[in-house]
């Protein structure tokens, strides 16, 4: 049997909306990697072309996800490109290391040197940096140790995270059935890409359900 969707005047706003949003939804889960992309990524204290910066699959970050990480912003002012709150970032880094007994070997000092010196040398100023350090290919125990630390400073371009019209027209959020780790099952306060699972199940979730984001 054939169903045939009937309607009026005032319905059509509103299907407008439905429309309008499943369309602002398609462009947001397109958003990928700048290509071309930036030329160099700091890495252990120089600029390395950005093709050169790869990871074996048996690192220990890619089979556990031990990889400690800050994501920060970076805008074009008069006076040259500003980090934002940079040194808090770093701070931060160097904390969520610690907790996971990863010995970094640069200081905060040089890793502010490292995010100017890629976003000069990439010639970009509005962008997103994400500085990175990870236990590379060694171990094969959980505890990763004999795997070299390893420590990278990409730059590049990262449009508005929920979309740019995100403050005017806003966004459709639902609340997850997924719930947040609890305190006691690992330290939350660290930026470990290891925890970011449970955020993809729950950004998955929504989108799947026809929503830009999810409370949980």
């Amino acid at each position: 049997a054939t169903r045939t969707l009937s309607y009026n005047k005032s319905t059509l706003p509103m299907l407008r909306r439905v429309a309008f949003h499943s369309w602002r939804r398609q462009q947001r889960s397109l958003a990928s990697l700048p290509s071309p992309p930036p030329p160099y990524i700091w890495k252990d204290g120089e600029l390395t072309p950005w093709e050169s910066c790869n990871l074996h699959v048996l690192s220990h970050a890619v089979q556990f996800g031990a990889s400690l990480f800050e994501g920060i912003r970076c805008y074009q002012t008069p006076r040259g490109p500003a980090i934002v709150h940079l040194e808090g970032h770093l701070r931060r880094l160097l904390d969520s290391c610690k907790i996971y007994r990863v010995d970094c070997p640069y200081d905060v000092g040089t890793l502010a040197e490292a995010c100017f010196e890629v976003v000069h040398g990439c010639g970009i100023s509005d962008c997103y940096l994400r500085p990175t350090v990870l236990r590379g290919y060694g171990a094969i125990g959980m505890d990763g140790i004999g795997s070299p630390i390893e420590v990278y400073v990409p730059a590049f371009t990262f449009p508005a995270y929920l979309g740019a019209d995100a403050f005017q027209a806003g966004i459709d959020v639902c609340t997850s059935s997924w719930s947040r780790a609890a305190p006691n099952t690992f330290p939350g306060m660290a930026k470990m890409a290891g925890h970011y699972t449970n955020a993809s199940l729950i950004k998955m979730e929504a989108q799947a359900n026809g929503y830009i984001e999810a409370i949980a």
